[in-house]
């Protein structure tokens, strides 16, 4: 696992650090003997670190609730707390959110509760609940929040998982529709030769010229069946743009990207809609694999002399690897009678432009 994703699991725990700044700044300055207060040092210390497991490990994708990490966390904050007091009252406020990442829906709001009380116990001993009220109202609100959090991430990833089983459920139902097309539109074909290539052999020596014509009928069916099937195969490949701005929304949602697009507020011609399709598609491969970017931005005008495709991100810009998928794209767009631009985009991130004419040829093998 990369740093930055450690940094987003942790990103849930870290801003609630700064409530640490009582207990330290105690132990700092407060007078008492030197063994006690390296102790307490130390025990905060390996505090801080279960707390930071336990936020770490409960928003971490397909990681189990880290409850040794709970049960340290809950020992030591309770312990300091009554050991050394008021200034210790804040850790609460931890164990509470770590018992809301944590614990079972039913054991939650009793273990919060008991915080809560802990922390208020503390402070009322130490004479100071009415200045410091707050504190146990946060240990309240703080299990409040992060609960919350938990159920967002848990219906979030279970929309993943739903979202990924449907696109697995649509490829498969492509892939029969696919072989049931190939199966009607060869069944004939073949059957048809089989029989009239049959037919051509036992008239080869009674009839010759008969012979000759169901031979040249096979030769006929075999060239019709070469073309469905290239045009079934070209009507599979082929992409349009509406599609390929959904494929790429989703495709880049998952990774953490924003798309800003709008769909065609008019129908494209067939092959300027296909043309304009690979490049959204190309143009998304590249930046979820080399780019970096945070966002993505599709512009598209379209004019009576054709369309001009604008796309743009944030990412690294010039210094994105370059393959054969541009330059496969370009001789792609090229061949209709468009041209392609690639380089970095103004400020940063990359650019890529694709002027396609309003009149390309409608023959599958370009736009395929």
């Amino acid at each position: 696992m990369d740093v930055r994703n450690r940094l987003q699991q942790l990103g849930w725990a870290l801003p609630w650090l700064l409530f640490q700044v009582f207990p330290i700044a105690h132990l700092l300055t407060a007078p008492g003997p030197t063994g006690v207060r390296i102790a307490a040092g130390a025990a905060l210390v390996v505090f801080t670190a279960a707390y930071l497991t336990v936020l770490g490990k409960a928003f971490a994708p397909g990681c189990s609730p880290s409850y040794r990490g709970l049960a340290v966390v809950a020992v030591l904050g309770v312990g300091l707390g009554l050991w050394l007091g008021t200034p210790f009252a804040g850790l609460m406020i931890y164990l509470s959110a770590a018992v809301a990442v944590t614990l079972p829906e039913r054991w939650i709001w009793p273990a919060v509760v008991g915080a809560t009380a802990v922390c208020a116990g503390v402070l009322t001993a130490g004479g100071m609940l009415g200045e410091l009220f707050f504190l146990p109202l946060l240990c309240l609100l703080t299990a409040f929040a992060l609960r919350g959090t938990r159920y967002l991430i848990g219906v979030n990833s279970e929309l993943t998982q739903a979202r990924e089983e449907l696109a697995r459920s649509a490829v498969a139902e492509e892939r029969m529709r696919f072989a049931r097309d190939l199966h009607d539109l060869l069944g004939h074909s073949l059957s048809l030769i089989a029989l009239k290539s049959e037919l051509a052999g036992r008239l080869a020596e009674r009839d010759p010229a008969r012979a000759r014509q169901e031979m040249a009928d096979v030769e006929a069916a075999a060239r019709r069946a070469l073309a469905e099937v290239r045009d079934a195969v070209s009507g599979y490949r082929q992409v349009s743009l509406a599609q390929a701005l959904a494929e790429a929304r989703s495709a880049l949602s998952a990774a953490g990207i924003t798309l800003r697009a709008q769909a065609p507020s008019e129908p494209l011609p067939a092959a300027v809609d296909a043309v304009l399709g690979w490049v959204v598609r190309e143009a998304t491969t590249n930046v979820l694999r080399h780019s970096g970017a945070r966002s993505m931005t599709v512009d598209l005008a379209v004019t009576d002399d054709g369309a001009a495709l604008t796309v743009t991100d944030d990412g690294r810009g010039g210094d994105a690897p370059r393959g054969t998928g541009l330059a496969g794209l370009a001789e792609r767009v090229e061949a209709v009678g468009g041209r392609l631009e690639a380089g970095p985009a103004p400020g940063r991130g990359f650019r890529l432009l694709a002027v396609v004419p309003a009149h390309v040829p409608a023959d599958p093998a370009v736009v395929r």
